[in-house]
């Protein structure tokens, strides 16, 4: 009997569906299919890490003298709420003859059936066991996954990477959760002080964010316009360009912060000549946004819609398993398979039926095109996101669910329209020892802009004018006069799911360790495609961050948290470079031992540095847990959930 172990539910019977011995009977937690082999499936997790007093019962009270806790032999255990599917795989695992590994394809979903696997005692009993990867739950992709396994061996190293990633989250979240709650009670605060090695960090930068807004001084800065004339009579404007000699009188972006310095150039530019130094005229070319990948979707959905980003998840996953509407969800790449651009008409024509305001947007592709989206080398486990040529028949969506797909079949569609082409022109002109700067832009092309409305994430917000007066070089111009316009320098917005995404993915920007970010430019940066968006939901549930209007603000409890921990724990060096080497687990480029090995010698010292004065500021500070009544002097307190 050959055993297919999906990742959950729905995969599975998508699975039992495209086999071609599909006809068979359901029974309890699996399928067994005409031929007699069987299709079963996980529910997630189906193991867990055990708890701190599995290896010693005087762990299950919290006290400074056991930590750090570091198991030499680490040991799963079932999780209650599913430990009776999990019953029913081991006994499946064991009568089977083979095995087939049906997880998603990424490293949690490879660790999530192999520990299953080793649990079950198959890694060692030689059961042939294969690869089986499936990004899109169509009965026709997925068939096509089923003529393509391969040894599950090969997956090894992505297993390991999933494997480092959640010992490491045990053992740092453990360790710090229980040693600061511990210091904060010594000061007399009750609640659980939940520190993680991705959500801590994350919090960081709100709690830094914040203090920036509310430190910011807003001050005046002031621009010198030019009102000219060409040497025909025509009008036009330019803006004054400071000179390095005007560097003390200006901010760090080249503002000028001096009203008399700005006043001064305007009197002295008006009734004088000026001529032109330089013209440049340029064709330039934008190609179309690249394919989704979930946290570029989750950021335009969030500018768009204000979706927060677990909801643009859960939506997602919905499309994905309810409507079989998209490909894989939970994706960090952004271009597709080459094999794939043959799907194109087939694609169009779904979203012209699923997607009605899109229906004129799907008369205006061109399905033979075929541009840098499609790409073999650049597709990792999983490829883009994108519309699956599934229509949808008497099922409708919900709001945010049809929100969602438009935005994910509009994105597709744009890679079978023109390129967006324009002239920019840009002239300089001296006047007296300034130089003045004018610029315009003229659309020769629409191409893929033209699917994309003001206001949208990717549309064109150009403010330059479209043409300006006939110039060439040494052409002498008159400026009728200098004006000056007061501005306000405006402070750092506070972020939102969409910026603290961008964020998350773009860690290197917030590093300060010039040799982690140079490491961290190409990689995926804080966190994961698949758990960005739940970190964010945490802290809040937490009562670490909070929600107001679009923007997530820390709370007292969260910058006071921040506030009592050494800066290795508050800011994103130290965990962005462990993802940077969990990366490189998964392409072979690094070893499991060696990350646990590092990350044990450096536990302790971090935990060295937390010092209980620290916390004082807790004491008034509102719990963000619910406290629970204790014995005097007992240090056991609610876990908050692993993995963040």
């Amino acid at each position: 009997m050959k055993l297919y172990i999906a990742e959950k539910p729905s995969l599975a019977r998508a699975l039992a569906s495209a086999l071609p011995q599909s006809k068979g009977a359901k029974e309890d937690g699996c399928i067994t299919l005409a031929n007699g082999d069987v299709v079963s499936w996980c529910i997630g997790h189906l193991l867990e890490l055990a708890e701190p007093e599995h290896y010693n019962p005087d762990y299950k009270k919290w006290r400074l003298e056991h930590l750090p806790i570091v198991p030499q032999d680490w040991h799963y255990q079932g999780k209650t709420q599913t430990r009776k599917q999990l019953n029913i795989l081991v006994k499946l695992i064991k009568k089977a003859s083979s095995l087939v590994h049906v997880g998603d394809p990424d490293r949690e979903g490879q660790l999530l059936v192999d520990e299953v696997l080793h649990y079950a005692g198959a890694t060692k009993s030689g059961k042939p066991i294969q690869r089986c990867l499936i990004n899109d739950l169509n009965t026709k992709a997925i068939a096509k996954a089923l003529t393509q396994l391969k040894d599950n061996r090969d997956f090894a190293a992505l297993s390991s990477s999933a494997l480092a990633r959640s010992r490491a989250d045990w053992l740092y979240g453990i360790n710090m959760t229980r040693l600061c709650s511990l210091k904060g009670q010594q000061q007399g605060f009750s609640g659980v002080l939940s520190v993680g090695r991705v959500q801590t960090p994350v919090l960081g930068l709100v709690v830094k964010r914040d203090a920036e807004v509310a430190q910011f001084l807003t001050q005046p800065f002031y621009e010198v316009i030019a009102h000219l004339q060409s040497p025909k009579g025509e009008p036009f404007t330019a803006k004054w360009q400071p000179s390095s000699a005007c560097k003390e009188y200006c901010d760090e972006e080249g503002r000028v912060l001096s009203k008399a310095l700005a006043q001064n150039v305007a009197q002295r530019i008006t009734q004088q000549n000026g001529q032109v130094t330089t013209v440049k005229k340029q064709r330039k070319k934008l190609n179309a946004p690249l394919p989704y990948s979930l946290s570029s979707l989750q950021v335009d959905a969030s500018k768009r819609f204000g979706l927060a980003a677990k909801a643009v998840l859960d939506t997602c996953q919905s499309l994905y398993e309810k409507h079989k509407l998209i490909t894989y969800p939970r994706s960090d790449c952004r271009y597709l398979p080459e094999d794939h651009h043959s799907e194109a008409s087939t694609i169009c024509r779904a979203i012209n039926k699923n997607c009605p305001p899109l229906q004129s947007a799907c008369e205006g592709v061109n399905t033979t095109q075929k541009n840098a989206a499609w790409n073999n080398k650049k597709v990792t486990a999983h490829h883009a996101i994108i519309p699956t040529a599934r229509q949808l028949s008497s099922q409708t969506l919900s709001g945010d669910e049809a929100k969602v797909y438009e935005l994910i079949a509009r994105q597709y569609l744009a890679q079978f329209y023109p390129v967006h082409s324009f002239d920019e022109t840009a002239v300089t002109i001296k006047i007296l020892t300034g130089d003045f700067l004018t610029k315009a832009k003229r659309i020769v092309e629409e191409g893929w802009r033209a699917l994309y409305s003001k206001g949208s994430p990717t549309s064109d917000n150009n403010t330059l004018p479209r043409e300006l007066p006939a110039l060439n070089k040494g052409d002498t111009t008159f400026c009728n006069t200098g004006e000056v316009i007061e501005k306000q320098t405006s402070p750092p917005k506070p972020y939102t799911d969409a910026t603290l995404i961008a964020a998350m993915t773009g860690i290197n920007k917030h590093v300060q360790d010039a040799s982690i970010r140079k490491i961290l430019k190409d990689t995926d940066g804080l966190g994961t495609e698949a758990t960005r968006a739940g970190i964010l939901d945490l802290l809040t549930q937490r009562n670490f961050i909070e929600r107001k209007g679009k923007n997530l603000c820390a709370t007292d409890a969260g910058k006071a948290l921040i506030a009592s921990l050494p800066g290795e724990a508050t800011t994103p060096d130290m965990t962005a470079h462990w993802e940077s080497l969990l990366d490189a687990i998964c392409h072979k480029q690094a070893n499991y031992q060696d990350f646990m090995q590092n990350l044990e010698r450096v536990l302790p010292e971090v935990m060295s540095k937390v010092e209980g004065e620290r916390f004082r500021g807790l004491k008034s500070t509102r719990a963000p847990f619910k406290k629970r009544k204790r014995p005097q002097g007992s240090a056991s307190k609610p876990r908050p959930k692993k993995g963040a």
